[in-house]
């Protein structure tokens, strides 16, 4: 337990802020932690409260005020009783972000993740493009057998950025999380 206005002057008790709130789960993808996404921006302390900051996988995302309720929840059950999430949408987050670790989680659920290197917004500063379609001729590997012969069924999973496949090989359906 935190004592309660500690954070202000202890790094330790930032570092504990920081991995209670980036095991925070994705309400969307509850196999991923809000680390594994790459949305958890900073932990910080501002006048005795942990401030967070975390930037959506798009701008429309409907789980943003759950992951701050859920923020808020666990960090006041550890002991810091003031906290403030706040959202940040430049820079944009990208697919990139994903950590490798959670590019495994997502395979090990049957979900095929974004393409490494997909830029994600990385690009110069100003307006960042947002597609959350794909183009029919991209590849998608079956994240069951890693065929290549698959097939893109719908352009929009139970979530936005995820689009529903079905591979040619194995046949079995599965979900992409989209390059953005």
């Amino acid at each position: 337990m935190v004592t309660p206005g500690a954070v202000d002057g202890l790094a330790g008790d930032l570092e504990v802020a920081r991995e209670i709130a980036g095991a925070v789960p994705d309400p969307e993808l509850p196999m991923m932690t809000l680390a594994d996404l790459g949305i958890l921006r900073r932990v910080t302390a501002v006048d005795g409260r942990v401030v967070v900051t975390i930037t959506p996988t798009y701008s429309g995302c409907p789980a943003l005020p759950e992951i701050a309720h859920d923020l808020r929840y666990r960090l006041a059950r550890a002991g810091f009783a003031d906290v403030v999430v706040r959202t940040e949408l430049a820079p944009a987050w990208g697919s990139d972000q994903i950590t490798p670790e959670g590019r495994a989680k997502l395979r090990a659920a049957g979900i095929a993740p974004p393409g490494a290197g997909s830029g994600g917004g990385r690009g110069p500063a100003g307006p960042v493009p947002l597609t959350l379609t794909m183009a029919r001729h991209e590849s998608v590997a079956c994240p069951r057998c890693g065929s290549p012969d698959t097939e893109r069924t719908a352009a929009f999973g139970p979530t936005a950025c995820t689009a529903l496949f079905r591979c040619g090989t194995c046949r079995e359906p599965f979900e992409h999380v989209k390059d953005i």
